[in-house]
């Protein structure tokens, strides 16, 4: 039987990093419906992420998009973000919207795209050391739509000349999280498709390079989990991209689509001894809210995330290894389904009661007034990235 103190004290301990972009408006390639009092400013967007924090406890970090969250002065930004509770996450770059990168960023075949690319991750390292950022998070849209576009060997020497030039920029305490995705926008091909390419690279850079795994970025049916527990045991898990998909990048709520699949990821985290700040695995949501309001849909994500997490702390482990080691398929099974089928929002109730939260986050935000002071503040409000 799991320890009560000791799941407690794991959750206190959780840290879950939101996206800036999480909080303007987006939408899906057909429409971006806005909403009211959606951040207008970089500075707009740390407000409310520090609003999450401020009723989980555990959102104490805002990942930061480039050049979407431009701004001159990021040691200033950086003390902005502290003076309301919360510091500057990962560092993401963008390689993906300018024209110049149609037939591809940092594996373009011109070779001056390929620098105005790799110049980009150079300039996302300098806003790291602007704001005390530990982590500097890429994703490449590189891919080809047709057989014979191009040479699928170059492309990955293009690609790992690229990353040897960002990860030797990279200062002490820094790392590079390289992400990964099946497909889109490319069709035929992509660069870096899934977590054996992404991992092969990191490999060749060396410590400071480790794996992003995206919950949104796998064929239907993939075991996310398998992935999980081969990159703990590597030493190469670096972070998560939180989100919930029923058919393709879908970027819904964490554990909206699939609870059960969220569940079986906290427990081979659990199980590796990944949880911990000490394991440096960052625990990020990567989600656009595209008919729900953006703060309560963070708030409700970051408790599904803790919710999943709770269930993962309460499998009787000894007695998991011990059907497992008798084989005795039914029983093991049985104790999984046992902890995930435990209802532990009283559990998780008490101990946001102990820290000094109100019980239930989304409904202590909706009393705030925050939405309602927002909705009346701002007007014009900006979208993500796209159209911006």
């Amino acid at each position: 039987m799991a320890d009560k103190t000791a799941v407690k004290s794991a959750l206190r301990a959780q840290r879950i990093e939101t996206p800036s972009w999480g909080y303007a408006n987006s939408g899906t390639r057909f429409k971006v419906f806005g909403q009211p009092g959606v951040p207008r400013t970089p500075e707009e967007k740390i407000a409310d992420a520090a609003t999450v924090h401020r009723f989980t406890g555990v959102a104490p970090s805002v990942a930061l998009h480039i050049p979407w969250d431009q701004v001159a002065d990021f040691g200033a930004l950086a003390r902005y973000a502290r003076d309301l509770g919360v510091e500057i996450g990962a560092i993401n770059t963008n390689v993906f919207q300018d024209e110049d990168y149609k037939l591809g960023s940092v594996t373009n075949p011109d070779p001056a795209i390929r620098r105005k690319a790799t110049d980009h991750l150079l300039e996302a390292i300098g806003i790291m050391d602007a704001t005390g950022s530990r982590d500097l998070k890429l994703w490449f849209s590189d891919g080809l739509n047709y057989p014979g576009q191009d040479d699928l060997r170059d492309r990955q020497d293009r690609l790992a000349e690229a990353l040897r030039e960002a990860y030797d920029r990279l200062g002490d305490g820094r790392r590079m999280l390289l992400e990964y995705k099946l497909f889109e926008p490319a069709f035929y091909a992509t660069d870096i498709p899934d977590w054996g390419t992404a991992y092969a690279h990191c490999v060749e850079l060396g410590p400071k390079a480790t794996v992003c795994i995206d919950t949104g970025h796998h064929a239907p049916g993939t075991n996310i989990e398998f992935i999980v527990a081969f990159l703990l045991r590597a030493g190469k898990l670096g972070a998560f991209d939180f989100n919930s998909r029923f058919y393709a990048d879908d970027d819904l709520m964490a554990g909206a689509a699939d609870p059960f699949q969220l569940f079986r990821i906290m427990y081979e985290i659990v199980r590796g001894d990944g949880l911990g700040e000490s394991s440096g695995i960052r625990f990020m949501l990567d989600q656009c809210h595209n008919i729900e309001r953006k703060i309560p849909a963070t708030i409700r994500s970051v408790m599904n995330v803790q919710e999943a997490t709770a269930k993962a702390l309460l499998v009787d482990r000894d007695a998991l290894r011990a059907a497992q080691r008798e084989g005795n398929v039914l029983e093991a099974n049985a104790v999984l389904m046992d902890a995930y089928n435990t209802d532990v929002r009283p559990l998780l109730a008490e101990v946001r009661a102990e820290a000094g939260l109100d019980e239930n986050p989304v409904a202590a935000y909706h009393r705030s007034g925050y939405q309602q002071k927002i909705e009346a503040e701002r007007v014009g409000g900006r979208q993500a990235g796209w159209g911006a």
